[in-house]
């Protein structure tokens, strides 16, 4: 089929003079926000919270990451140091501050305005991953901009935001989805640069406000997660030096004011945790958790290849059109923009598959040049015809193995199939099979559609219905709402044999955190107290017990599953005779 406009060049955009595929209510949609910048803008920003606000409010914290981070944010809080890192009082120096600092502003904000328990309430934490994905998306939208048309752009937004990767992180008070804003933000204004100057653009006088971005989003980058996002921009840079055999672009970033002003933002911090800490910090953070990384030391270690395999699951819906924009990705390597795009994605990837330390978040950041290639090569249509276009099937496959994973699942757990989740399981299904039935290489733009309105409705019930009722894989949140209903003022309690993070999130800063002797003896020590005793720690908490002459009952017990450890847990909430 004839094109309807010219095939227009990576790096090179143009807006066409007819709609791509015509016909279909969701194009029609697309048509009517891709008129102007505002409204795809108001568009992407919507689609992002319709994507990422089920379950936002009220899936439980998540062990063990997400509740250490907010766990530590909470006692900034309560103590008022900003400065130091601390879960209890073991420090917490495998990161630097800034999503502490983020999350810590929220909190104080939402205690200020009147919100009643701030502290405990985890949905505040999570509001940076929220805005931190949500300005991803919209700076995906900005960087592609520079490679494809107005309506290219807000399918690559379209194309990140619906992501599974992504969907995760934004539900996480973690530094991951803060991370993605800044990457994006550096990366999308060294792109501008780079294509200015392979255009052969004067730059006798260049524009500051890339180098602003740059630099400033350079510093976030540090803050959030330390070196990491230098490890982008340098491969990026070193390959596209290789392949070019020049760098002189780089000057138009200023790096001398730049790097000033990089350093002028990060190091009162960094000078600040040194006085307070010493060398700790920096031996706990780059000795300990990054080269830990590299020999596998986390319990994450898996071999390349790895992430390529993921990829199929985590980038859902946008991978089958991967698949099927590769060979021509391969064709354009040479042209600026898709050089540029390939030079932010391989070598970091290759990277990452060397690493022995797998986890799925870490090549996140690659994910927007992926959705700006495929972009490029939907717009000019070159998508295979190959036996890869059997890929677009993927588009049914992922809802059909969802739907009978999660429904084997809610029936062991809670033991029904959570009917409420159903009809939005079933649109999703639908729209899945709209979009592979649909599919050829004319109306690829149409099938996209269906499927990411597929994956929004998935997002709804796996995350607004199926993870909320789930409430045996989270029994740090049975446990708090027992203690909160206890009769006594002020109770304090002591976990043995159970000793998630996201128990002391919810319980307190000061639980105890022993062993079943531990246990005993907290509970003698006055009123109001209560021992937390998982079932593997009762003998010897009952043996203390009975060694010191306590006298106790059993408060309630909580049956669940400690999904971090793979293993069922019965948690008995005993208390000292008299205590209600």
């Amino acid at each position: 089929m004839a094109e309807t406009y010219a095939r227009p060049r990576f790096g090179a955009p143009r807006e066409p003079k007819t709609r791509a595929n015509p016909g279909g209510g969701l194009v029609r949609v697309l048509d009517y926000v891709t008129g102007s910048h505002a409204r795809s803008i108001v568009f992407l920003t919507i689609f992002g919270l319709l994507f990422f606000l089920p379950g936002f409010f009220n899936i439980p914290p998540i062990d063990r990451d997400e509740a250490r981070f907010a766990q530590a944010t909470k006692q900034m809080v309560e103590t008022g140091d900003f400065v130091d890192i601390r879960f209890q009082d073991e420090v917490r120096y495998k990161k630097p501050v800034g999503i502490y600092w983020v999350q810590a502003a929220v909190v104080e904000t939402a205690s200020k305005l009147g919100l009643q328990r701030a502290e405990v309430r985890i949905w505040l934490y999570r509001v940076p991953s929220l805005i931190g994905a949500i300005g991803a998306v919209l700076l995906t939208y900005w960087t592609a901009l520079a490679f494809v048309t107005r309506r290219g752009a807000v399918l690559a937004g379209l194309i990140l935001c619906s992501s599974v990767l992504l969907g995760v992180e934004a539900r996480l008070a973690k530094t991951d989805a803060m991370l993605l804003l800044t990457v994006v933000a550096v990366m999308g204004a060294m792109a501008r640069v780079y294509l200015a100057w392979q255009r052969g653009e004067e730059a006798q006088r260049p524009a500051w406000s890339e180098p602003v971005i740059f630099w400033t989003a350079m510093a976030g980058g540090i803050l959030l997660k330390g070196p990491l996002i230098l490890l982008f921009v340098a491969l990026t840079i070193i390959a596209l030096a290789i392949m070019d055999r020049s760098a002189a672009w780089l000057w138009r970033l200023r790096p001398g004011l730049g790097v000033l002003w990089a350093l002028l933002l990060v190091l009162p911090w960094f000078v600040a945790i040194f006085l307070k800490s010493g060398d700790a910090f920096f031996s706990n953070s780059l000795g300990g958790d990054m080269l830990s990384k590299l020999a596998a030391q986390e319990s994450h270690g898996a071999p390349p290849g790895t992430y390529l395999l993921l990829f199929w699951v985590t980038f859902w819906p946008g991978a089958p059109l991967a698949g099927m924009a590769a060979p021509a990705i391969w064709r354009a390597r040479r042209e600026p923009g898709a050089q540029y795009l390939l030079a932010w994605l391989v070598p970091s990837w290759i990277v990452f598959e060397v690493v022995m330390t797998k986890l799925p978040h870490y090549v996140l950041p690659l994910y927007p040049a992926i959705a700006i290639l495929i972009v490029g090569a939907l717009e000019r249509r070159v998508l295979s015809r190959s036996w890869l276009a059997r890929g677009s099937a993927w588009w049914f496959a992922i809802p059909v193995l969802t739907a009978v994973i999660v429904v084997i699942g809610a029936i062991m757990a809670v033991r029904h199939p959570v009917f409420l989740a159903w009809p939005f399981a079933g649109a999703a299904l639908c729209f899945g099979l709209l979009a592979w039935w649909m599919y050829d290489d004319n109306h690829a733009e149409r099938s996209l559609l269906n499927a990411v309105i597929s994956a929004m409705f998935m997002s709804a019930a796996f995350y607004g219905i199926v993870m909320p009722a789930m409430k045996p894989l989270f029994p740090s949140q049975e446990i708090a709402r027992a203690l909160r209903n206890v009769v006594c003022v002020g109770p304090r309690a002591a976990a043995a044999g159970y000793h998630e993070p996201s128990l002391v999130f919810t319980t307190g800063t000061s639980t105890l955190l022993t062993d079943g002797s531990g246990a005993a003896d907290f509970l003698g020590q006055g009123s109001c107290r209560f021992a937390l005793v998982e079932a593997r720690s009762e003998r010897s908490f009952a043996q203390r017990a009975d060694a010191i002459g306590l006298r106790y009952d059993v408060a309630t017990r909580i049956e669940g599953y400690n999904f971090s450890q793979g293993r069922a847990i019965s948690v008995a909430i005993y208390r000292s005779e008299g205590t209600r």
